[in-house]
């Protein structure tokens, strides 16, 4: 508080400069958030991001292809064998309107099949929308770029599982 104010003109004066100072950093702030997002590339034309479900941790990589996915070094439909994990990775490009057009790779750590595919949805979701920005409205209404918070519950003491008790005995 270097110059005090000791009169109400000199409040109102105060007040009008704070109020336009807080205008023009928000006229700048608007801009910064209309200014559109740029694609993110590597210099071998990959993107890349990093998808995460339940204990499962996808590292994906995404580049113009024919559409082959590999997961840790294997054809999807023989890492992925179920029906089910095999369309909630193909879900990000059918949304977007691009399958056929990526090829992607991706290297998956911990967890189970289930988390893992949900891993490797989330991180191709987010290297589509960092490889062609136009796709990120369609991936947010759809809820792909979102990280599923969902995990497993731990075990309390007194308890056989998380909530389940020991069976009541009377006697």
């Amino acid at each position: 508080m270097a110059d005090e104010i000791k009169s109400l003109e000199g409040l109102k004066s105060a007040v009008a400069g704070a109020t336009a100072a807080a205008a023009v950093s928000a006229a700048a702030t608007a801009t910064d958030a209309a200014a559109p997002r740029t694609a993110v590339r590597d210099s071998l034309g990959r993107s890349y991001a990093t998808g995460k479900r339940k204990n499962a941790i996808a590292r994906v990589w995404i580049k113009p292809g024919k559409g082959k996915v590999m997961v840790n070094g294997k054809e999807m439909a023989v890492y992925f064998a179920r029906p089910v994990l095999q369309m909630i990775l193909r879900q990000p490009f059918t949304i977007a309107g691009v399958e056929g057009q990526f090829d992607v790779i991706a290297t998956v750590k911990g967890g189970g099949l289930s988390g893992q595919a949900g891993a490797v949805k989330h991180g191709v979701s987010k290297a589509l929308q960092l490889y062609e920005p136009t796709l990120r409205g369609a991936l947010k209404a759809a809820g792909f770029l979102t990280r599923d918070s969902r995990v497993v519950e731990r075990k309390k003491y007194g308890k056989a599982k998380a909530r389940r008790s020991f069976q009541f005995s009377k006697r």
